[in-house]
């Protein structure tokens, strides 16, 4: 039976990686082995986990290329913000550490707020606040 889920991503540079989430409010994972080609971050109140590698380590777990995301989406990574405030809270430290900000902080169908920033080697992230009290019936 399957007992937890993580992501794991390729990054250039560990220590820039470890800086620009630790901006944004990410939390290091203690847990994980300390090596200069694996960061490992905690994110949000279940603790979910998130293990960035360098690029020369990620190969090491598959045989496929890593996408050039540059210019492309490979997927859109979601976070759930306690409120408003919150979404615009982790896009401005974001800002500040130096994503690129894709999307303001704004309404989206009536019942969530949310934008989005690409991290410093091109994967996208999603804020988002749901208030699932004005969700149409």
């Amino acid at each position: 039976m399957t007992k937890e889920i993580w992501l794991n991503l390729p990054v250039k540079n560990i220590a820039k990686t470890t800086e620009f989430f630790s901006k944004i409010g990410f939390k290091l994972n203690e847990h994980a082995p300390k090596s200069n080609s694996m960061a490992s971050f905690k994110i949000g109140q279940k603790d979910f986990i998130v293990n960035f590698f360098t690029e020369e380590a990620f190969k090491t777990f598959t045989p496929f290329q890593i996408a050039d995301l540059s210019g492309a989406t490979a997927c859109l990574i979601s976070i759930d913000a306690e409120n408003k405030e919150g979404v615009d809270a982790i896009l401005e430290r974001a800002a500040e550490a130096g994503a690129h900000i894709f999307a303001k902080g704004g309404e989206r169908d009536g019942w969530m707020y949310g934008g989005g920033f690409t991290d410093p080697d091109g994967h996208k992230w999603n804020v988002l606040f749901m208030d699932f009290s004005k969700l149409p019936q």
